[in-house]
């Protein structure tokens, strides 16, 4: 599966990771990132115009990971596809996770902090549906998007508790969550049993 050492930046997330999960998304400095990613902060600027550009920038790499990883003849059903795809973002993910989990905590006490981070989720599960060959398009395409919203927070707060090599926890979390979408979807008629996907809860 793709890894997230195949992106040019690296350095940059490693140390912007390493920094969260010591010091937390409010303590970290720029100056921070930059120094222990070997930068300078006039390099690091070309990459990211202010700090909240920082989780943006990682997610969209994280998108092109699966993206690049996910074979275009990819079978099995629409639900079989969206979980591999997302289980493959979960493995990008896995090298940052302390970073990660941190900062998902300080995420569920900061509502602007979610709020800054919320459209950047709902682009990138707009390409995971993309990914599994599912349709975004119109008002039904954005509900799906909601609905992988809610999902994939389910699957990272599963992840969250795993401490397992296998993800065996994070697999029947992702599992659950899917199964939910999946009777939403069908109760407001937005998928059938051939092509199954998610609706907002």
């Amino acid at each position: 599966m793709s890894d997230s050492t195949t992106s040019p930046d690296t350095a940059l997330f490693d140390a912007f990771w390493k920094l969260v999960a010591e010091q937390g998304w409010h303590r970290l400095t720029l100056n921070a990132v930059a120094a222990e990613a070997g930068m300078s902060l006039a390099e690091l600027r070309e990459k990211v115009p202010h700090k909240g550009a920082l989780p943006c920038l990682f997610a969209r790499s994280v998108d092109q990971a699966v993206l690049s990883g996910t074979p275009a003849t990819s079978t099995g059903t629409a639900r079989d596809r969206l979980f591999d795809v997302l289980m493959q973002r979960i493995d990008v993910l896995q090298p940052h996770r302390d970073g990660l989990i941190r900062m998902g905590k300080e995420m569920r006490t900061d509502p602007l902090l979610a709020l800054m981070l919320a459209p950047q989720m709902a682009a990138s599960m707009s390409w995971m549906l993309e990914a599994a060959r599912i349709d975004t398009s119109g008002i039904t395409g954005a509900l799906r998007v909601k609905g992988l919203c809610a999902v994939w927070i389910a699957t990272l707060r599963a992840w969250e508790q795993d401490e397992g090599a296998d993800l065996g926890q994070t697999m029947a979390g992702l599992d659950k969550a899917l199964d939910r979408a999946e009777q939403v979807g069908r109760t407001l008629r937005l998928t059938t049993d051939e092509d199954t996907a998610p609706a907002t809860p």
